[in-house]
């Protein structure tokens, strides 16, 4: 028995509520093994009493069923997560703010389909828009992790570019006001991305350090559909300051939106709050249809314990701006569309408290 067969031991012991392991999470510090006692060192963030007594629990039954094994020494060193953390706080496993680097927050859904990238796009122009007003141009930043299926470069009107590089590090590629960086920079239209975790991981992990981001007041991170990899690897590499869900009304999304928003809360991220997408259509009469139902971003709102920011509207012209390249806040400034997405922009700059034109 060695350090390296006690950590490989260790990758059967999962994080409490997770599907991936102490060791890839980083919990693991140091391991030895001596005169029959292994002895273990694992470090973890977490405002649950019954995180660490199951932890040592299964980490001691893990051991004990080693060959050679007699006897188990666990050091579990807990830090009190703060509620919520501040910003550049380390979360569940680490990673320090870039340089610059004002505010960072995720958009997430859970669920695929319900529009998140499209909303993060027009988010993240809305936002450039009220901090130009503000005499603040150039501060938002745009970063697409959907490493499978990248759609912000082309709903951003970048398909085919391809970023600069300066010494080590990534210049991210600029427009609308918005510097933006994605995988689908990286590779060509034709080459499917057929990664493992680390893979996933260590890609956010350069996103995060290896970009010349420069100064900016908000980065929003565009995560993938589900509680997975890419996910919980951004927790680990960059502190954020909170998590926007994403959803549609009807329970078949807002059912899997509730568990992305435990997720967050597992791993000691804030829900900043919540926003529905395509919550009705308007006919030719002026009529609202609700085509997926109603009421669902309201109620996970509640039951998370955060709020409702907007609700947006089923438009043909977002769907048409995202995939023309000009994204609605972009193309129609003036429209009914992109009011909206500036009043959820508006209401997150109030919530990370950062001062803006109204």
């Amino acid at each position: 028995m060695t350090a390296d067969t006690i950590k490989e031991a260790l990758k059967q012991v999962k994080y409490p509520g997770f599907s991936r392991d102490i060791v890839s999470f980083g919990l693991v510090r140091s391991a030895a093994f001596a005169d029959g006692t292994a002895k273990v060192s694992v470090a973890i963030t977490t405002s649950d009493p019954k995180v660490p007594t199951m932890l040592k629990a299964e980490i001691e039954k893990c051991l004990r069923a080693q060959p050679g094994v007699k006897d188990v020494i666990i050091e579990l060193a807990v830090s009190a997560a703060k509620a919520p953390p501040a910003p550049g706080q380390a979360n569940l496993g680490g990673g320090t703010t870039p340089a610059g680097l004002k505010h960072s927050v995720a958009i997430a859904s859970g669920k695929g389909g319900v529009g998140k990238s499209t909303f993060a796009v027009n988010l993240a122009c809305a936002l450039a828009q009220i901090l130009e007003k503000s005499g603040l141009p150039g501060r938002v930043g745009l970063m697409d992790c959907d490493i499978y299926g990248p759609s912000v470069p082309l709903m951003m009107g970048l398909g085919g570019s391809r970023p600069e590089v300066d010494g080590e590090t990534l210049v991210p590629l600029e427009r609308f006001g918005v510097k933006v960086m994605s995988m689908g920079f990286l590779v060509d239209d034709n080459t499917p991305v057929v990664w493992r975790g680390p893979m996933i991981m260590k890609t956010i992990q350069q996103f995060v350090q290896n970009v010349k981001w420069g100064e900016l007041d908000v980065l929003l991170v565009d995560l993938p559909p589900g509680t997975g990899d890419a996910q919980l690897s951004l927790v680990q590499t960059l502190p954020l300051d909170g998590a926007i869900l994403v959803t549609t009304p009807q329970p078949a999304a807002t059912n899997v939106a509730r568990k992305g928003g435990l997720m967050f809360q597992k791993v000691n991220v804030p829900l900043l709050g919540v926003a529905e997408n395509m919550s009705w259509f308007e006919d030719a009469n002026g009529q609202r249809q609700a085509l997926f139902g109603e009421g669902g971003g309201a109620t996970i709102a509640e039951q998370l314990g955060t709020v409702l920011l907007g609700q947006v509207p089923l438009y043909a012209d977002i769907r048409a701006g995202g995939d023309s390249g000009q994204p609605v806040t972009v193309s129609a400034p003036g429209g009914r569309p992109a009011a909206v997405f500036r009043e959820i922009a508006a209401a997150l700059l109030t919530r990370l408290k950062v001062p803006h034109a109204s």
